[in-house]
Order: C-alpha cells, then sequence, then structure tokens
C-alpha cells in the first residue's frame, strides 16, 4: 500500500547524524513504494549549501550521499524559503534541486501528508 510520507529535517548538520537519518529514512521508505518528500528548514538548509565542505570542519562527508536522491525517485525535495534567506543561501548555491516554500505552502504540504516524521 503506497502512501504519501514527508520526511523534515529541521536540525543543524553539524550537530549530530540527523540529516544522515534523514537520509536513510528517506531511501528506506522509497524502497518499499512509498511517496516520499523531503522538507529542509531551520538549521537543516545548511545541509545543502554546495560550498560545504564537511572535512575541513571534521565531519565525514554524507552530504554528497543527498545527490542519490534522484536514483531512489525521491525527487520532491522542498527548503523553506525563510531559512534560505535567513542563512543567505539561493538555488545556485545547492547542491542538489529544490523546490523552495514559504510558509504557508510548507503547512499545505504536510496536511497532504500521510505520515510526516521529523528528524
Amino acid at each position: 500500500m503506497s502512501g504519501n510520507v514527508l520526511i523534515i529535517s529541521n536540525k543543524s548538520p553539524f550537530d549530530h547524524a540527523a540529516i544522515k537519518e534523514a537520509l536513510d529514512m528517506a531511501l528506506i521508505y522509497a524502497a518499499i513504494d512509498q511517496e516520499v518528500s523531503w522538507l529542509f528548514t531551520q538549521h537543516a538548509v545548511l545541509a545543502l549549501d554546495a560550498r560545504l565542505n564537511p572535512s575541513m570542519l571534521g565531519l565525514k562527508d554524507s552530504f554528497k550521499q543527498l545527490k542519490t536522491l534522484e536514483i531512489y525517485d525521491v525527487e520532491n525535495v522542498y527548503v523553506s524559503a525563510e531559512a534560505l534567506a535567513r542563512f543567505n543561501l539561493d538555488s545556485d548555491n545547492l547542491s542538489i534541486p529544490v523546490i523552495a516554500l514559504e510558509n504557508d505552502a510548507i503547512r499545505s504540504l504536510i496536511a497532504k501528508q500521510d505520515m510526516v516524521v521529523t528528524l
């Protein structure tokens, strides 16, 4: 049985493995034929910054794995337009294609889901 699953990432990618856990969850749900979307809000948008160099921060570069989303049919990746503005990012600075949403559109997206997981 297929359903809509939205994964919401809102934590800094530098604090812990929240982005990696969200990626793993997205791929698991996609593997069992769920319609997976991923929303990056707050500090999590920093994980999408193409200029990011995790090795300089002493981190493992798991961010490059975000590019595998398309292979697993996770094509609906959204970002908070407010968070992009807050961190002075735009689509030219991001490592993967995303759709920026204003707060009203985010609420609408969440309302349309069968399951929402926040990590």
